[in-house]
């Protein structure tokens, strides 16, 4: 049976019992508008856990004034149903003023990781994403934690926390969930409009193409992105805002490929900004 918790200290009181009896907890942390991408960690979580918790809870630190932090679809009960539909143990649903009581006093930045892609987009957002896991890490205290690959510097980033700070997780990342038709799964999906939706597949698709170039044996770049963007400009109608080679996890842009690297883009629609990504090759170059 899943058990809605709100309060900051009965979770810690239960994250101690766990500790207590030798539970391993398994950690999947939301800000709701669940979808199967999310229900598919959790249910990973509770095959490899003793016990599985979710968070939902819409964090303000990682919104600019500018963005959709208001907009941002909520509904604790339809995510709690889907909890309940994975079999989740516990839902941890805090309030802002819970977790936010006043002003932070000691704030965490972010480094390099944040400077490029996303973090470049959005000056404060990771900032924000990393004092609000540290946050639910120490309230949770998880053995295990479930991250999605969609947001591959999110999870770099994480992973690159995590090594920092000393915590005491495994950081497990999840592969890509998609529709039928290819497009990764994100709350942000249904403000495409009808002949959006139909054109979003097409980002998965230029990726098909750059692993295509890839295996052939391109190692160039700039052959890569130029070959990525040109597809989405003629197969979509958004604003292509960024195509990039990096490598990963280290995040350091590619001129001349070599070892693991993560392909990323980004296409603006009228109301919804898509990311997607490949992480592709073998060895790790930081």
């Amino acid at each position: 049976m899943t058990e809605v918790i709100t309060n900051i200290q009965d979770m810690q009181r239960l994250a101690r019992d766990f500790k207590r009896d030798g539970k391993s907890v398994g950690f999947v942390p939301t800000m709701g508008a669940l979808h199967d991408g999310h229900l598919t960690m959790m249910r990973r979580s509770i095959a490899e856990n003793d016990v599985t918790v979710i968070s939902v809870f819409v964090n303000p630190l990682q919104f600019a004034p500018d963005e959709d932090y208001d907009a941002y679809p909520r509904d604790i009960e339809a995510d709690t149903q889907a909890a309940k539909s994975a079999e989740v143990d516990y839902v941890f649903h805090p309030s802002v003023e819970a977790m936010y009581p006043g002003e932070i006093g000691v704030a965490l930045k972010v480094g390099r990781l944040a400077d490029v892609l996303e973090g470049a987009q959005r000056p404060i957002h990771f900032n924000g994403v990393v004092t609000v896991v540290n946050k639910l890490f120490n309230i949770v205290q998880p053995d295990r934690a479930y991250f999605g690959k969609k947001d591959a510097q999110q999870l770099a980033i994480i992973e690159k926390m995590v090594a920092d700070f000393n915590h005491p997780i495994e950081i497990v990342g999840q592969d890509i969930v998609r529709e039928a038709d290819g497009l990764a799964k994100s709350s942000r999906n249904v403000y495409l409009t009808e002949k959006e939706r139909q054109e979003a597949p097409e980002l998965q698709k230029s990726l098909k193409s750059a692993e295509k170039l890839y295996r052939e044996g391109e190692r160039e770049s700039k052959i890569i992105v130029e070959a990525v963007t040109t597809y989405l400009e003629s197969h979509t109608s958004g604003h292509v805002d960024e195509v990039a080679v990096y490598s990963y996890p280290g995040l350091i842009e590619q001129q001349h490929i070599k070892g693991r690297i993560f392909i990323s883009l980004a296409v603006k629609f009228s109301k919804a900004r898509l990311i997607d990504n490949l992480i592709i090759g073998d060895e790790e170059i930081d």
